[in-house]
């Protein structure tokens, strides 16, 4: 057998630890209110423990898990394409196929599981990055890092908005519809008001229904507004990723040299910045346009450097034919069911249809739940895939785009 096995364990390694790792921050989106997620002070906890652990997914986590999902995504769609193409199929065909159900499962999983839905704002994404495909490594990477200083300007343009919105004297024209659009920002980023903390803690404690009508009515868009406003970056890291598989990286070729340069440059670089910019985080305390700016626009341009530290990490320290290793890389084979069942697992846990512990964790404690469903993840995934090819959702996506059910029984290849 070629050394295929071994270089796509590599891939999937990097994609375990990224479908574990983007829990850090899902798990606050789940358990509390949606201004938690990037402010501290909106609920949860702003000191000690809950403070410490924002800090940590700040630094290391928050939006570097979601840039090596994205750039694994990127590294994985050219494998499917160029597949397609040894095998004499059309790789258009097969891509949009597979894009076309993702969607399908993208918006099932934002209307009826959970509103942090990635999925389908993938398949949009991956329907045009598709076009670029062919593009040298080189050009791949002067594109991507083009894409990133155009999402940057156009993030630029958030804060810029709120600046002016607070400039706008009170009893000026326009004051109250300033108000209001800044009421609308604090729910989101900001401190939220008393009322609109209840109003989320009733409705993620209550019902189904009432939460899927919230749902419905909030994205009747699905993930088309995400969609735009992230599509710059996310295009870029989706070529980022397919620049790693051509080169070599992703498919365990680089020496470990290079690899060692890139995580010291990564973390040399990322970890610094970010610190500075939580520092200053905490000397604004948390206002709403410090962190409009900060996770906006300061947190932009440094991310990809960091997330592709993380890539390199993840490598060295991936031991071939290690227990946790192999473990990881079949967490990473069944990403996409681990990504839904963690859903499903955190949306029974925390609203009010399950157990409704929505909002009663502080944000210290939500991550003793990280470390439960990481247990699940780890000890479920490698026995599946001992006595099943794929895993349950990977088989439904499988058989969707290929219009015929694909063989289940019998232990997933290696290769």
């Amino acid at each position: 057998m070629s050394e295929a096995p071994a270089r796509l364990q590599t891939l999937d390694t990097v994609r375990g630890v990224a479908v574990m790792g983007i829990l850090l921050l899902n798990i606050v989106a789940f358990g509390l209110p949606e201004a938690a997620y990037f402010n501290p002070r909106a609920y949860g906890g702003a000191e000690g423990w809950d403070l410490a652990a924002y800090l940590a997914n700040f630094v290391l986590f928050d939006g570097k898990m979601r840039g090596l999902f994205s750039f694994l995504f990127g590294a994985s769609m050219l494998l499917v394409i160029e597949g397609a193409e040894a095998k004499g199929e059309s790789p258009a065909s097969v891509h949009y196929r597979r894009m076309g159900w993702l969607l399908v499962f993208g918006l099932a999983h934002l209307w009826l599981v959970w509103f942090g839905d990635i999925l389908g704002g993938y398949a949009l994404i991956g329907m045009v990055a598709f076009l670029l495909r062919k593009l040298p490594v080189r050009r791949m990477v002067i594109l991507g890092a083009m894409l990133v200083v155009v999402q940057t300007v156009l993030f630029t343009l958030l804060p810029l908005g709120v600046h002016y919105l607070q400039s706008i004297p009170e009893g000026a024209p326009g004051y109250a519809d300033a108000v209001k659009q800044i009421d609308d920002f604090n729910r989101n980023f900001g401190i939220p008001s008393a009322a609109e903390n209840a109003r989320q803690l009733a409705l993620f404690r209550g019902g189904y229904a009432g939460i899927v009508a919230d749902r419905f009515a909030h994205n009747q868009l699905g993930p088309l507004p995400m969609a735009l406003l992230y599509g710059s970056e996310t295009i870029a890291y989706m070529l980022f990723g397919m620049a790693a598989l051509r080169s070599g990286m992703l498919r365990g070729e680089w020496p470990r040299a290079r690899l060692r340069r890139f995580a010291w440059i990564g973390f040399g670089i990322g970890v610094p910045a970010y610190a500075a910019i939580a520092a200053w985080l905490i000397n604004r305390d948390f206002a709403l346009l410090p962190v409009m700016t900060a996770v906006f626009v300061l947190t932009t341009p440094v991310r990809p450097i960091l997330f592709l530290g993380w890539a390199a990490l993840i490598l060295l320290l991936a031991r071939p034919g290690g227990l946790l290793t192999e473990r990881i890389a079949a967490a990473g084979r069944m990403a996409f069911t681990n990504y839904l069942t963690t859903s499903l697992i955190c949306t029974t846990l925390f609203y009010g249809y399950g157990l409704g512990w929505f909002g009663t964790l502080s944000r210290a404690e939500l991550y003793l739940v990280v470390l439960a469903v990481w247990a699940l993840i780890l000890l479920w995934s490698k026995p599946w895939l001992a006595r099943f090819r794929y895993g349950p959702f990977e088989w439904a996506w499988r058989s969707l785009a290929r219009g015929e059910p694909q063989p289940m029984k019998g232990a997933a290849a290696s290769g």
